[in-house]
Order: structure tokens, then sequence, then C-alpha cells
């Protein structure tokens, strides 16, 4: 494929992917903040919880219309933009997708329905569950794409069809419950709840700064920091399961996120670091600039073992005969060896040649997990970006720690101060907001640009998996979306603003 090509399919799923993920997580996070608020209505009775609860309902259905527009376009582009792809996983990576669609994503749009429009036709009863539904079916969506993605970053449960050219897959609950997607499932809805935390935090202190609403943000930044507290830890300890998982199944991805070039025993994890960009894997020059280390921390955080062995790139290129690391080198001729058995097998059949075809297939089931390698040209190409990767990681992390500490001093200045005296954190509170879509984003740029080449683990590179189309097709299409998608963000936030002008008592 042109490179130019392989560039602009990915610039197009990129813009999409992360529009789509501006509007997913308060989706996530505001859902159940909505659910807990009408759940103390139903049980106390008090109308001050139904007004709250009404408000946030009403900016959550503003997001939630735009992000199915999105979501919808960011699928059709597996068909479009990435056929190669779909046919080649499409067996296995549709099937996640197709059960989000026919379950989850008809659940809560059905249920939606309840919840936005039913209040004063159903029972209170109902009306709870309807909400509590809705909630539960966002969540159910985001499983089943990530567990989707999930087999992209470690495929399992599947078996190449050389007749087909397709990977079948053999066991649905290695795929659906893969430690690899179960831990991306906990830590990326994680990060949604945080957001919908900080979302209502940061607007209820809006109100509290302009004197506004002030019984009402009150309560609603209550509730607001204690899930947003309680969630904000779940999201610390999430991450450290997938940082172990991906320690495990994606150990380049690791050394990028660390900027670790030299395998180490009993590593040290870089806190603070600026990157020498004049470092590579095949010269002296020093890795920082600048670095402050957490001893052992590495190791720890990646094999539960303080004292274990973390590889880094030179390993991972150029092999380590002494933990038994395989060199690219080695594999990259092991993939070539599965291509050419892979072109004799569609050429003995062709003629005829039953046995011959059949060595040729024993020959690429030998060596079909390192199928993908055979595209590469040089060892060198499995390094991902290593700036992006490593700058990305330690300002989700860096933002993460600021989210607990955001909400355990608000839910302190709630419970014991007069939190309306307290400027200096309403405003924190209300700027946060935009640093947990920074911290989400950054979150999907390690995963997503930190596995590069790939778009499936060792099966197949990005570049091999576009769909053959014109260029300019792809840029055409690029620009409409791009003015589309911010179009529809800035729709998004006008309604937004207007609605939380207005406030919860219609503007009186």
């Amino acid at each position: 494929m042109e490179e130019s090509l392989v560039d602009w399919s990915r610039a197009q799923f990129a813009l999409t992917a992360i529009y789509h993920f501006l509007f997913v997580p308060l989706t996530l996070g505001l859902s159940f903040i909505i659910a807990i608020m009408e759940t103390i209505y139903v049980k106390t009775g008090q109308e001050k919880y139904k007004k709250m609860t009404k408000f946030w309902m009403t900016l959550f259905a503003i997001n939630f219309a735009i992000g199915v527009a999105t979501g919808i376009i960011m699928e059709f582009e597996f068909g479009t933009n990435w056929a190669n792809y779909s046919w080649f996983v499409g067996d296995i990576f549709g099937a996640p997708l197709a059960i989000e669609g026919i379950l989850a994503f008809f659940m809560e749009s059905t249920f939606f329905a309840v919840m936005f429009f039913g209040w004063d036709k159903v029972s209170k009863g109902f009306h709870l569950l309807s909400t509590w539904l809705v909630a539960i079916g966002s969540n159910l969506s985001a499983f089943w794409i990530l567990v989707a993605n999930g087999w992209m970053q470690y495929p399992v449960g599947m078996k190449f069809n050389i007749d087909t050219v397709r990977n079948e897959m053999v066991n649905f609950w290695d795929v659906a419950l893969s430690p690899v997607a179960i831990s991306k499932f906990l830590h990326t809805v994680g990060s949604g709840y945080v957001i919908g935390a900080l979302f209502v935090v940061g607007i209820s202190a809006w109100y509290l700064l302009k004197k506004r609403e002030v019984a009402f943000a009150k309560s609603s930044m209550l509730v607001g920091a204690t899930f947003g507290l309680i969630v904000s830890i779940f999201l610390a300890l999430s991450g450290d399961e997938s940082a172990h998982q991906v320690a495990l199944k994606q150990p380049v991805k690791l050394a990028a996120m660390e900027g670790l070039y030299e395998g180490k025993e009993a590593a040290s994890i870089v806190a603070i670091g600026v990157l020498n960009s004049k470092k590579t894997i095949d010269n002296n020059e020093k890795t920082f600039h600048f670095e402050l280390e957490i001893p052992y921390a590495l190791s720890l955080l990646s094999y539960h073992n303080s004292n274990a062995f973390v590889p880094g790139l030179k390993d991972l290129v150029y092999g380590n005969e002494k933990y038994n690391i395989e060199s690219a080198k080695e594999k990259i001729l092991k993939g070539k060896i599965a291509l050419e058995a892979f072109k004799q097998y569609k050429k003995y059949i062709k003629e005829g040649n039953t046995k011959k075809a059949n060595d040729a297939k024993f020959v690429l089931e030998s060596y079909i997990n390192y199928f993908g390698y055979g595209y590469l040209t040089e060892p060198k190409d499995i390094i991902p970006p290593i700036s992006l990767t490593f700058y990305s990681f330690h300002l989700m992390v860096t933002l993460g720690g600021w989210f607990i500490l955001l909400f355990a001093v608000i839910l302190f200045l709630l419970l014991k101060k007069d939190i309306t005296k307290q400027r200096f954190w309403l405003y924190a509170s209300m700027y946060s907001i935009p640093l947990g879509y920074i911290a989400a984003e950054a979150g999907w740029i390690v995963a997503e640009v930190g596995r590069q080449p790939w778009a499936i683990q060792d099966l197949m590179p990005v570049g091999i998996a576009v769909t053959n189309i014109a260029t300019t097709n792809v840029q055409i299409t690029f620009w409409l979306f791009a003015v589309l998608f911010t179009a529809l963000l800035i729709a998004e936030l006008k309604i937004m603003a207007k609605q939380i002008k207005i406030g919860p008592n219609g503007g009186h």
C-alpha cells in the first residue's frame, strides 16, 4: 500500500476515535451518577433530588445523542477504510460489535426513552429501573467494544483458515474474558466514571462561584465528589493491572511507556523525565536530560516482583539469550517463512498437488504466530513512537493522581468547611473538567500508538490492513469528518452551556 494512503487512513480513524471518545466517557460516568441521584430521590422522597436528577439527565441526553453519531461512523470505517483488516479478522472482531449493537445499544436506547420522557407516566420504581438499565446498557456497550479492542492487543481464541485467509473464532469465552480485554474495560470505564464525576463537581463549582443554586450545587457536588473519589482510586488500581497485562503481552509498548532502552532487574519507574531526542537503540546517548526515579517500582508494577527483569527496547529488538528473549530479526525470518508457506500452499492447491500443499500448510501453522512479522523489513520496525507514548503515559498517570487529591479535598471542604469560600478549589474543580478528557485521550494514545506497527498484535501490521482505495478519497472524507465532528462538538458545547446557564430551576 502507498505510505500516504496508510497515513491518511490512520489519520481519519484517529480523528473519529478522538472525537468519539470526547462524548463516550461522560455518558459512561454521568449515567451512573444520575442513577445514584434518582435512587436517593426514590428512597427519601425529597423533591430536590428529583430536580437534581432531571437537570443532570438533560445534560446526559445532549451528550448521548451526539456520541451515537460518531460511534456509528467509526464502526463503518472498518469496512470502508480497513477492508483487509475486516476480511482477515471479521469473523472474530465482528462478533462483540454485533452483540454490542443487538443487546447493549438497543437496551440503553429503549430505556433511555422511558428514563427521559417517562416522568409521571410510569411508576417511580419502573422509572428508576429504566435509569439503572440505561447506565448498565451504556457500560455493556463499552464492554463489548473493549473486548474487540482487547483482542486486537492480544489475539486469542481463534484459528487461521488458510483456504479463506480468515481468522475464525474457536472459543468465544477466550475472546470475551481475555485478561487484556477485562483490564482494558475496567480501566477505560473507570476513566469515564472519573470524567462524569469531574463534570458534576466542576459545573456545581461554577454555580457556587456565581452564588447560584447553592443548595443544589452542594448536594450535586457531594454526590459527584464521593463517587469521584471511589472511582478515581479504582482507576489507579485498574491501571496497575492494565500495566501488568501490557508487561506480559506487549513488552515493547511497556518499554516505550517508560523510555526503557536497556533491560534491567529491579527496574525503577521514571516518575518525571525529559527524554533526549537524540537517543536511539544504536547509540550511547543518555536516555534522559533529567529524570526522577522510583526504585524497584517498574519491576513491581510489571511482574509483581520488585527484582524482576524488565526487558528494554534493545533486548526486544536484538534479543537477549540470558532471559530467553527472541530477537525481532528472528521473528521476521519466521514470519517470512510463514508467508512463503502460504504462497506455496495456494500454488500447490491450484496445481492439485495435495501432498505438497499439506506440507506447506504444516509449515504455515508452525509459524502462524509470527505471520505479521513477515511484512516488516527491519527489526527496529517493532518500535512505536517513543516520545509520544512516554509523555502520554506520564501525563495520564500524573492527572490521575491529581483527580484523587481533588476529590478528597472537595469532600473534606464540603463536610468540614464552608466550600463557598474556597475559591481556589472551586476554580480548580471547574478547570479540571477538560483535564479529565486529556487524561482519557492520553490513555488511548498509549494503548494505540504504543502498539504500533500492529493493527493486530504480531499478526497484521497497520500498513497491510487498509483498503486499497485512492488516497484522495480518504483525504476528502477526512476533512468532511473533521468539519462535521467539530460542528457537532461546538453545537454540544453551546447547547450544554445554555442549559447550564438556565440551571435546574429554569432560570428562575
